[in-house]
């Protein structure tokens, strides 16, 4: 119905603790747009001229109008959403929870250790969406421009690295580009000890950090 809208930032209100709310000016009308966080964080300041990618959703006979950066962030919302049980507010959480190419990636590998990083976001929901989505997403990722990295631990020790690591405090997108780039960069084999992996990724991390 609506494929997108360009318009200048009128506000960008936060309603509640992951709801916010972008007024965009289009030819003098002001559109009220829900946006993840992250993309709130992303947009520039008042004033400004910018091109929002949308979704209507009709919730109990209110309309909705949601607001992306990117035509890819918003066809991962809508698979999402048709994942019985996930309505906007999980979608959207899970956006700001992963970027766009890690959540893509703990989807289409099972990856259910990062998936419940999202609040609300328990075992059986996480597990259902890696069900009904992988196929899917293995799919739309090509046209889309995503490609899901192979390297990282063996799927026997995956699992307790990343326990490790979430429990140390780090989020999951560090680690997924911690596991990543201990994968690439170092050379670590995927069958390498637990403790290898941690201790190259904090060592990772810490660096990162510092910078």
């Amino acid at each position: 119905m609506i494929s997108y809208l360009k318009g200048i930032v009128a506000g960008i209100q936060n309603s509640s603790a992951n709801r916010y709310l972008l007024t965009l000016e289009v030819n003098g009308l002001g559109y009220d747009l829900q946006i993840p966080g992250r993309v709130a964080k992303q947009l520039p300041e008042s004033g400004t001229t910018v091109q929002v990618f949308t979704h209507f959703q009709i919730r109990d006979e209110v309309p909705f109008l949601y607001g992306f950066s990117s035509p890819a962030e918003r066809d991962l919302f809508r698979y999402l959403q048709s994942v019985s049980g996930i309505g906007a507010a999980l979608a959207i959480a899970m956006l700001d929870t992963l970027e766009l190419p890690e959540l893509v990636q703990a989807i289409v590998s099972a990856n259910v250790q990062l998936l419940i990083q999202t609040p609300g976001i328990g075992k059986k929901t996480a597990e259902r969406i890696c069900l009904e989505l992988k196929s899917k997403l293995i799919e739309w990722r090509k046209s889309a421009g995503f490609f899901v990295a192979t390297g990282g631990p063996a799927p026997g020790i995956l699992e307790e690295v990343q326990m490790t690591l979430l429990a140390l405090g780090y989020t999951p997108n560090e680690v997924s580009h911690a596991l990543h780039y201990v994968s690439e960069e170092i050379g670590l084999d995927d069958d390498a000890y637990v403790e290898d992996w941690i201790k190259q990724s904090i060592a990772h991390l810490s660096s990162e950090h510092i910078k």
